[in-house]
């Protein structure tokens, strides 16, 4: 009797010093976080969510509170930004099978840390004032370094300072900064911009101006176009202006806000006397307010030939329309460098006018799958094509 209280005695013990192990992992910066597992299992198949005949859904991670940008190195670690949360993790799937089985955090407290990329073993980190670096990430995500200040030229205001960052063909990270209001002129001319960082000197150039509000962005794969979603303004109605999908060759075209919204709608307040012609439309008029953030031009192999070279499009969902719309994946596809439709892929995250998930960003992983973010329930999904 006394043995086997004392072996009840002994599993008690080793159990609490687990649960204290777990506790103080997550309360040191950078550490796995092993009671939030982001792993998932073969019955984590998403239920509800609609997609094309031959594709299936599955949980890549869970737990992860404000999901929303994704940035992929390639030892194929996972890095993901958030908004709310002031957090930056690091995802790995150490034993191959396509779901991510260790977190860990980063960074914490910073100020909205929305836009990471990564490039040459570093990681950056985009805040709404700074754009941060940590170096040699992959080698230390259990004890993350302090991170060194690329650039903190960048405005403050917290309206739009939220900023999606992807380095471009010319080795440059592009860094958009929204309009501080709903709808203005502001003096500066960095405002409603898409700026390009020299990441080794910190400066900095216009790349586009009259950007309302870009969260996503890629180039085209045979081109090297520049193209990107923006949202369009708010209280003009239920049914304008879009969102726009755009395509900027070249620097120094100015895509028309605040004057002119979607293809030609004059601003009332902005755009009297203004000639929508002399600004760029856009290439596609997306859904009105459907908050269009990541976009990735399709490169895999893994989906069917119409799929390739085309764009998938998160669309995060209104927030002021009576009859909400977006929460869903679109996708475009794109011949001769103009885009051929405007189609439903994948759906289901809003029924009957409520939301259990809002999609964020999209990223096509080295073996053909997409990626989605889901900031509202902390989730990123896996799509495949399973023929």
């Amino acid at each position: 009797m006394k043995r086997r209280q004392t072996k009840v005695v002994a599993l008690t013990l080793i159990l609490g010093l687990i649960v204290l192990a777990g506790v103080g992992a997550y309360l040191f910066r950078g550490y796995f976080v092993p009671f939030l597992p982001a792993s998932a299992t073969a019955s984590d198949v998403v239920e509800g969510l609609k997609l094309p005949p031959g594709f299936r859904i599955h949980l890549y991670a869970k737990n992860l509170p404000g999901a929303r940008s994704l940035a992929l190195s390639p030892a194929g670690v996972l890095f993901v930004g958030t908004r709310k949360q002031g957090k930056v993790y690091a995802l790995e799937d150490r034993d191959g099978d396509h779901r991510a089985d260790r977190t860990h955090i980063l960074a914490d407290g910073l100020r909205m840390p929305n836009g990471v990329a990564f490039r040459d073993g570093d990681l950056y980190v985009a805040e709404v004032s700074r754009v941060l670096r940590f170096p040699g990430i992959e080698s230390s995500l259990a004890t993350p370094p302090q991170p060194e200040v690329v650039s903190d030229s960048y405005p403050d205001d917290g309206h739009h300072g939220w900023k999606f960052i992807a380095f471009g063909p010319d080795g440059r990270l592009y860094v958009p900064v929204g309009a501080p209001c709903n709808v203005c002129d502001p003096d500066n001319p960095v405002y409603a911009s898409i700026t390009r960082l020299d990441v080794r000197t910190g400066t900095r150039e216009i790349f586009a101006r009259g950007v309302r509000n870009t969260v996503g962005f890629d180039w085209h794969p045979d081109t090297g176009d520049l193209w990107f979603t923006d949202n369009g303004r708010d209280w003009l109605g239920d049914n304008r202006p879009p969102d726009e999908l755009n395509r900027a060759p070249t620097a120094g075209m100015h895509f028309g806000f605040p004057y002119c919204h979607g293809a030609g709608i004059q601003d009332p307040e902005f755009g009297t006397g203004r000639d929508c012609s002399t600004m760029v439309p856009p290439v596609l008029e997306l859904g009105p307010h459907v908050a269009a953030l990541g976009m990735r031009f399709y490169q895999g192999d893994q989906f069917p030939e119409r799929y390739r070279g085309g764009i998938f499009i998160a669309e995060h969902g209104s927030w002021n329309r009576k009859v909400p719309i977006g929460y869903r994946v679109m996708f475009v596809p794109v011949r001769d460098n103009q885009p051929m439709a405007y189609e439903v892929f994948a759906e289901g995250w809003l029924s009957g006018g409520q939301a259990s998930g809002r999609p964020v960003d999209v990223l096509v992983m080295p073996d053909g799958s997409l990626l989605v973010s889901d900031d509202k329930g902390g989730r990123i999904y896996r799509i495949v094509y399973a023929g």
